[in-house]
């Protein structure tokens, strides 16, 4: 079984994200970036599916700049095969226009599973694995955090509200990945070593009649407000009397 793996180029998880001066959004400049931490979890994943013999190929995809190049690089580290990148230099690329590029490539490639992260830290968007379900019309199961394959069924616990639901989806399917499914690998340096050699073929998103122009506008981009000091009341009918009177909760 061949399992496409999608992982995001992000601003890395440890970095404090800094608001541009004018606004118009985050800055990026000599910030250090890295794998998106769910785009992590979906690769280790497919990895232990091909160490148990269940996945024959594991291919990583990123759609982005050159420099998405490098995160492909780091799957193929940790264990992925080859990779494919969907070279643009569009500074926004929307999850809807992501998961058109990602129908094309599943179409040509004919993979048994899709396993990518639930969302990326930028954005939070949590889309793009529903939509990519929803145009190649695959089942779906999102917010994975168990995923068990054998005789041509995936089943998959997730997490809920309630408690955990498990779900039996019969191949190809599509798989979004939660934190508590596995704790990713660190790429060893002789891994390393050997994904420089491993092929990476480039792609537009012209190849797959996809349209990047974004449907949204960001129309400002702020820093949360500072959090106020607190204060420490004597009494318990003080409390109440500020909760009632000066924060207006009562």
């Amino acid at each position: 079984m061949k399992v496409l793996v999608p992982v995001k180029r992000v601003v890395d998880a440890n970095v404090k994200v800094r608001v541009k001066a004018d606004g118009s959004g985050v800055e990026l400049a000599n910030v250090k970036m890295a794998m998106n931490p769910f785009c992590e979890i979906a690769v280790e994943e497919a990895i232990r599916l091909k160490e148990k013999g269940i996945a024959e190929e594991i291919v990583a995809i990123s759609v982005g700049s050159a420099q998405a190049g490098e995160t492909i690089r780091t799957a193929l580290a940790m264990g992925a095969d080859r990779g494919i990148l969907v070279k643009t230099d569009a500074p926004v690329i929307e999850p809807l226009a992501v998961a058109k590029i990602l129908k094309g490539i599943v179409e040509a490639e004919q993979p048994g599973l899709v396993i990518l992260g639930k969302q990326a830290i930028d954005d939070d968007a949590s889309q793009t694995g529903q939509m990519l379900s929803a145009l190649i019309g695959w089942p779906q199961a999102t917010f994975a955090s168990k995923i068990e394959i054998a005789e041509g069924k995936a089943t998959i616990t997730r997490e809920i509200d309630g408690g955990l639901q498990t779900l039996r989806l019969s191949l190809p399917a599509i798989v979004t990945t939660d934190l508590r499914l596995n704790e990713p690998r660190y790429a060893s340096l002789p891994n390393i070593m050997k994904a420089k050699k491993k092929p990476i073929d480039e792609k537009t998103p012209e190849e797959f009649g996809v349209d990047l122009t974004p449907r949204l506008e960001i129309v400002t981009t702020a820093e949360p407000p500072q959090r106020q000091a607190g204060m420490r009341v004597d009494t318990v009918a003080e409390l109440v009397d500020k909760l009632k009177n000066e924060a207006g909760v009562l």
